[in-house]
């Protein structure tokens, strides 16, 4: 199977029908990491097969956990090389994406990414989360956070910049949980626990999707 198959069909598992050219914006994605990840550290993973199922399909996942619409904004922390903002932003082209990376290297190349695929309504942010604080506080209506600490951690962080009613979503290890209390602690409640296979190489995933309280 081709790579450019594995993507397609691996999104289509999540309900994606993704287009020609949303399809050829993920395999220039994937060009820019390989030439890129040696010098900036971007990824551990090197196999290309690897690399869209765990890294784009993963990415993919998250939309299981929220319909994006017009209007809507959402703030990615900690973005690293992109994931999973930037395969998100490619599938709901409409969604604004602002995405938060201290690692200046890092930061570089999600921008040579953006101009590269010519994507409009996305943003890099050169920072840490707190230093967001207070200008981007309740302005988003989805929180996604990837290799970003741990639940309890992440809830804390993310919840200060939802909206009333807005989500946050995390994919977990199947194993990994929070309590009641941490969740209630932050102004938030378990929306919905997705058990996900991730397609291609059977790895099982853990969706949470938290909202914060009106």
């Amino acid at each position: 199977m081709t790579l450019r198959r594995t993507l397609i069909d691996g999104a289509a598992a999540f309900g994606l029908g993704l287009t020609d050219e949303q399809a050829d914006a993920c395999m220039v994605y994937l060009v820019e990491l390989e030439k890129w990840y040696r010098k900036f550290n971007l990824t551990a993973i090197r196999d290309e097969r690897e690399i869209i199922i765990k890294h784009f399909i993963d990415s993919f996942s998250y939309l299981r956990g929220f319909n994006p619409g017009p209007g809507m904004a959402l703030l990615d922390m900690g973005s690293g090389a992109g994931f999973p903002a930037l395969p998100i932003k490619i599938a709901a082209p409409a969604l604004l994406v602002i995405m938060v990376e201290s690692v200046r290297k890092k930061g570089t190349f999600l921008r040579h990414i953006i101009r590269t695929l010519r994507l409009e309504g996305v943003e890099v942010l050169d920072a840490r989360t707190g230093e967001l604080l207070p200008e981007h506080q309740a302005r988003y209506n989805v929180v996604t956070a990837r290799a970003f600490a741990d639940m309890g951690t992440a809830l804390k962080e993310g919840s200060l910049f939802l909206k009333p009613g807005g989500l946050m979503i995390l994919s977990r290890g199947p194993a990994e949980t929070v309590s009641d209390d941490t969740v209630a602690e932050q102004g938030m409640l378990v929306k919905a626990r997705h058990e996900i296979i991730l397609p291609g190489s059977g790895d099982p995933r853990a969706l949470w999707v938290f909202q914060k309280k009106d």
